[in-house]
């Protein structure tokens, strides 16, 4: 089966090659950059829609490989109800796609006046968000035509792992990140069979996406991405809330996609929920593990595998909006840039 030939399907399929040139460009400047952070006592990450999701990655990466605890901006904060935090201490990040959206360009700008740290994630390099920002990591992922952001979700998490990587000082994270892009190709070699898997879900009425540890954010962003394509209303969880009450939704009707990378450490936990899931006549499909009716992906360290396991994901997006008839890339009621204030 050939790959689908629309802008989503091509962007999906150029991660490799952006994820490749983002840490050839960037990891030695980065490293120089992040050398006077050291003494920063935490992380404040601003951010929206999907880059939301990097953020939460974000929180996983910066707190395993430097020890900093990271907290996710509410934007409305300073642009709402005009309170001024003490920022002095912080490191503050604003992660866009476009730089342009106005409350996350406020809520940088307003961190930099009040002495923290500013560092602007993007990919257009002109943004407003970039010129916020004291330093900029530009993706460099081009331009983006498809509504539903891939490729620089991607870059956003392998910039974020240099940025964890230059403020703990550990080289060898880089090198482990240079390996990505050859694991991120052959995870997208499965598309025949995840289109064949779409095909059979495509009257799926509702999912419930679940994961657990640095892996979280790929349960959000997988979630998003078959909402805004597909239109199917998924909800993402960790495995350890799920068990906390919303387990009692498994049943017949119902779609649970496990996240479970090769190598995980909660990967006993997530298949004994899988089990569970099943047993309550609810549909599971596993993202991770090989074998029939699963979609494997390969083995790297458990703190890179978030740039890996989403690719299904997003394969599973586009194929199952194709198979219920929708144009992946025209979700209704969507634009590229969505302004908030």
């Amino acid at each position: 089966m050939k790959p689908a030939k629309t802008r989503l399907a091509l962007e999906i399929h150029e991660q490799p090659d952006v994820v490749a040139r983002l840490v050839e460009r960037e990891a030695t400047r980065v490293f120089r950059l992040t050398h006077a952070l050291a003494d920063r006592e935490f992380v404040l990450i601003v951010a929206r829609g999907t880059s939301d999701n990097a953020a939460r990655f974000a929180q996983y990466a910066f707190g395993i490989a430097a020890g900093l605890p990271v907290a996710l901006a509410a934007p409305s904060i300073t642009t709402l109800y005009g309170a001024r935090l003490r920022l002095g201490r912080a490191l503050v990040i604003g992660i866009s796609q476009s730089g342009r959206s106005p409350d996350v360009v406020e809520t940088l700008a307003a961190a930099r006046r009040a002495g923290a740290a500013t560092i602007a994630v993007v990919n257009d390099e002109s943004s407003p968000l970039a010129a916020a920002a004291s330093e900029v990591v530009p993706l460099g992922a081009g331009e983006e035509k498809s509504v539903a952001a891939t490729k620089t979700y991607t870059a956003e998490l392998a910039a974020v792992v240099l940025l964890a990587a230059g403020l703990a000082r550990k080289r060898s994270l880089v090198r482990g990140l240079e390996r990505i892009p050859e694991a991120m190709a052959l995870a997208l070699a499965v598309e025949p069979r995840v289109a064949k898997l779409a095909a059979g879900l495509a009257a799926t009425e509702g999912a419930v996406v679940v994961a657990r540890g640095v892996n979280f954010a790929t349960a959000f962003e997988l979630a998003l991405k078959l909402k805004e394509t597909a239109l199917l209303l998924a909800e993402p969880y960790s495995a350890a809330d799920f068990l906390h009450g919303p387990v009692a939704l498994a049943r017949k009707g119902l779609l649970g996609i496990v996240l479970s990378p090769p190598g995980a450490r909660a990967a006993v936990e997530l298949e004994s929920l899988a089990v569970r899931l099943a047993a309550q006549g609810a549909g599971v499909l596993r993202i991770g593990p090989s074998g029939h009716d699963r979609i494997p992906v390969p083995e790297v360290p458990e703190l890179l595998s978030p740039l890996v396991a989403i690719l299904p994901g997003q394969l599973l997006a586009l194929h199952l909006a194709l198979a219920r008839g929708l144009d992946p890339d025209a979700p209704p009621g969507l634009r590229k840039i969505t302004e908030t204030r």
